[in-house]
């Protein structure tokens, strides 16, 4: 029986990942639940599945959640140093699928106890990329990747040797406000960007779909797990989000990765790796499909996807700077504080300010400075949006 911990248990890739589990229970032990404000779920999860411990992110919601699960069994917990203390629980496979910077801490603390750790966490990656691959092997742990890109890319290299590829390309919904005159983006509001044609996802994953920050890090996580440089890395706006990744070879060859937009896909093939099983997810009726739709990303659009490539470049301590901002930047985006297109603006400020100590601290050694580095870029990014917010 495998011992499984779920991060974010309550999300998209959380329930997704429960939905799989559930259809084998006599398979998995489950240790560990973590969600955000959605106790109900996460109490009707942790009870259904018999966890250990159940985990709420904010501290304030700890008597509802020990109240929901009064007498049932399962331990309750809230807070950043309960997640870590869940995560550094004996557990074979952990999923990490927290959104944001708060996922970063629990990965590594996973790592730390040999666990395999199928990673949904973009930004553990892009803040901390060369540090976590260096944590996971030097305590025999391993990393598997969930975002439907990185999944697909990882599975076109099995039995391929990595130095034979020329070319990676990310492909990309475009978002909700693709067809947008680009003058009117900067007008549109986070109902707007809220929407996404293909994905059921969270409201924030949602709109950095709509502005390309999500593929921006998506770029940088390329980067960093598969160690290609970024002049091999290309995106590319592909609307129906059924090629998820394309490889390309020295020999011209170009391997596609093809799948329905379910999120079962990716998470079932980390789950079962290094086997296949059956996954109920739709099989696609090439003909009834017919055509594949792609388009070049337009920069002017989408700056992020510049940005990114200015992260990869200098790697250090501007993955960590670079998505602290975005974070901080699309907090104020939904506050109604600064508006669409300035969300790009706050993160390019935020890395020129910084740019001293981006420079000092490639690498980044620690989680520790990590962490510093995330602090000290969200303290800047605030900056740059309140004067920001005083010019208008």
């Amino acid at each position: 029986m495998r011992r499984v911990s779920i991060f974010g248990a309550t999300g998209s890739i959380g329930q997704n990942t429960l939905d799989l589990i559930a259809r084998a229970p006599d398979a998995y032990r489950v240790v560990a639940l973590s969600g955000g404000g959605n106790i109900d779920q996460l109490a009707r999860d942790a009870i259904s599945h018999r966890a250990e411990i159940a985990v709420t992110a904010y501290e304030d919601r700890l008597p509802d959640l020990k109240s929901a699960l009064a007498g049932t069994g399962v331990e309750a917990a809230a807070g950043e140093a309960a997640l870590i203390e869940a995560a550094s629980r004996p557990a074979d496979w952990v999923m990490s699928a927290i959104v944001g910077a708060a996922g970063i801490a629990p990965g590594f603390a996973a790592l730390e106890q040999g666990a395999t750790l199928a990673l949904a966490n973009k930004e553990s990656l892009v803040a901390a990329g060369q540090l976590l691959l260096a944590t996971a092997a030097s305590h025999g742990a391993r990393i598997l990747p969930v975002d439907s890109e990185h999944s697909a890319v990882f599975q076109a290299l099995v039995g391929e040797d990595i130095a034979e590829v020329e070319r990676v390309i990310i492909t990309a919904s475009g978002g909700g406000l693709r067809h947008w005159p680009i003058e009117k983006l900067a007008h549109a509001t986070p109902e707007d960007a809220g929407a996404h044609p293909n994905w059921d996802m969270g409201q924030r994953i949602t709109i950095d779909s709509a502005s390309m920050f999500n593929k921006a890090l998506e770029l940088i996580e390329t980067r960093e797990y598969f160690g290609i440089s970024p002049a091999q890395i290309e995106t590319i706006i592909h609307p129906q989000s059924l090629i998820h990744a394309l490889v390309g070879f020295r020999d011209g060859a170009l391997m596609a990765h093809l799948g329905p937009p379910d999120m079962r896909h990716a998470i079932g093939y980390a789950l079962y790796w290094p086997k296949r099983q059956d996954l109920p997810v739709a099989r696609l009726d090439l003909a009834q499909i017919a055509q594949l739709q792609f388009e070049a990303p337009d920069l002017a659009r989408f700056p992020a996807l510049r940005l990114a490539r200015d992260v990869m470049e200098m790697r250090g301590g501007a993955g960590a700077a670079f998505n602290a901002a975005k974070e901080v930047a699309l907090d104020a985006f939904l506050a109604r504080e600064i508006g669409f297109m300035d969300m790009a603006a706050v993160v390019e400020e935020t890395l020129a300010a910084l740019s001293k100590e981006l420079t000092l601290s490639n690498p980044l050694e620690t989680l520790a400075d990590v962490l510093a580095m995330n602090h000290l870029a969200r303290v800047r990014a605030r900056s740059v949006i309140s004067v920001q917010i005083k010019k208008t």
